[in-house]
């Protein structure tokens, strides 16, 4: 029979505790956890690994230090910022949440659970890790590292990926947490679930401090928990990229506002995969008068849904007027001004490597 059961011992919580003060990860939002860089960083890490965070918020907060400035931002400006992160309606939804809290609450980050909830880009979990870590409220935060911890924890063969099993995870929690440090105790959960309770059946149950809690160990079930039904697979679409050269740079278009990296640049491409030979003629069809076509450096990325299996073509063409939502960009524009999705990471190398000499 299925166990449903979440209920987690109270005991453990001092345990926990004293691992996190030990263990802690030094993490750059932790020094100073104000709510505009808890906020932050907890937009930046969803769906994003920490690592590719760390090297963006230092740059970005330095940029960016404020509501105010976030808010006043331009949106190049702002692509720019967030260049590699991914995601980038979740910068696109901050800056709304920004210019709202500026109008609306005169500036001051909103402190009660409900009301950070209420912001664009939000979900209970970002309200939770904000409410708790820069507020100091008793509320939980679960995402699926917490998810996989209380899963091994309570021996539940429940599917973690079922709406209701998160609920039912934070009323858990919601019992247990500590008034006084409730955001070091949700922090101490990711923590173990990032460092010890890994996933995809490895934990590190001889490391944990809570391994005497641990039904999931004494059973000795820990690795095959969590029970989480496996996604549909990913549609694979074969694309051309062209990287096409003129004295004036390479050119980019501009994508549409609507849909997957809306609104930023791109090198243009094509739906399947073309030689030099049949990439010429899509090329003078959008107007551009290429020679010395040849293949270039293959890429390879994946969205939530979809991955792109690319192959590049070279070519240089005469620095004729672009087509609408096209540009030239430069060395400089590419590296300081210009957004282009971490999709094209290899192309834009290239591209640098070409026009750089390197």
């Amino acid at each position: 029979m299925e166990n449903r059961n979440f209920a987690l011992p109270e005991d453990m919580v001092p345990s926990l505790l004293r691992w996190y003060d030990k263990s802690a990860r030094t993490l750059p939002w932790r020094s100073d956890p104000s709510p505009y860089r808890v906020w932050v960083s907890e937009i930046m890490l969803q769906q994003t690994r920490v690592a590719a965070v760390i090297e963006r918020f230092e740059t970005f907060l330095r940029e960016l230090p404020d509501l105010e400035a976030l808010a006043a931002a331009g949106e190049g400006e702002l692509m720019k910022l967030w260049e590699g992160l991914g995601y980038y309606s979740r910068a696109r939804n901050m800056q709304k949440a920004a210019r709202s809290i500026m109008e609306r609450c005169e500036g001051r980050f909103p402190s009660a659970f409900e009301e950070i909830l209420r912001l664009p880009g939000v979900g209970e979990y970002t309200a939770g890790a904000v409410s708790s870590i820069a507020f100091g409220l008793p509320v939980p935060a679960v995402d699926g590292n917490v998810l996989r911890v209380v899963s091994r924890l309570t021996a539940s063969d429940t599917d973690i990926g079922r709406p209701e099993v998160k609920k039912s995870v934070g009323d858990a929690i919601r019992k247990i947490i500590p008034h006084s440090r409730p955001g070091d105790f949700n922090q101490a959960l990711m923590d173990l679930g990032a460092e010890i309770c890994l996933p995809n059946g490895a934990p590190l149950c001889s490391r944990c401090p809570l391994s005497s809690f641990c039904e999931g160990y004494r059973r000795g079930v820990a690795e095959s928990l969590p029970v989480k039904t496996a996604k549909k697979p990913r549609r694979r679409e074969c694309r051309t990229v062209f990287l096409v050269f003129s004295p004036l740079g390479v050119a980019l278009r501009r994508r549409p506002d609507r849909g997957l990296l809306a609104g930023l640049w791109e090198f243009p491409g094509e739906n399947g995969f073309l030689s030099a030979e049949e990439a010429v003629p899509v090329l003078q069809s959008w107007g551009l008068n290429v020679r010395n076509a040849v293949s270039s450096v293959k890429g390879f990325h994946v969205f939530t849904h979809v991955e792109w299996d690319m192959t590049g073509i070279m070519a240089d063409a005469a620095p004729n007027e672009l087509p609408a939502c096209w540009r030239w960009a430069d060395a400089r524009a590419l590296r300081e001004e210009l957004a282009v999705p971490s999709a094209f990471r290899a192309y834009l190398e290239e591209a640098l490597r070409h026009m750089e000499g390197a």
